[in-house]
């Protein structure tokens, strides 16, 4: 027996690596449920590449508690840290304190000492 899963209609937000998909799909009882799926891309070291995705299942019986927590959530977050962006992973110049060493040389990664009050 094979399942339907039809999607009514849907959207797609893209975010680097990221793409969040939305669907309104319909139940064998003919009633609509909401499907996210999060797919990230990942790269291989022969530089091919796969998809990671994970999906959450939403249903309209929890649609208000759910929208309820999420609103809570994001104003919480914009409240406490802002909308701009602080990962330093996001940033375009970002390089980690190892990447930064590298660039150094050795007497510059360690403190001077002076031995002469020995």
């Amino acid at each position: 027996m094979e399942i339907k899963q039809e999607e009514i209609y849907s959207k797609v937000l893209r975010a680097g690596r990221r793409t969040y998909f939305f669907d309104v799909r319909e139940t064998k009882a003919s009633d609509y449920y909401l499907t996210i799926t999060e797919s990230k891309k990942f790269s291989n070291d022969d530089g091919t590449f796969f998809y990671k995705k994970h999906k959450i299942y939403l249903y309209k019986e929890d649609f208000l508690e759910f929208q309820d927590i999420l609103g809570e959530m994001i104003s919480y977050v914009i409240k406490e840290r802002g909308e701009e962006v602080i990962s330093e992973r996001h940033q375009k110049d970002f390089k980690s304190e190892d990447s930064k060493a590298v660039g150094k040389s050795a007497s510059e990664n360690f403190t001077d000492l002076n031995f002469e009050d020995i």
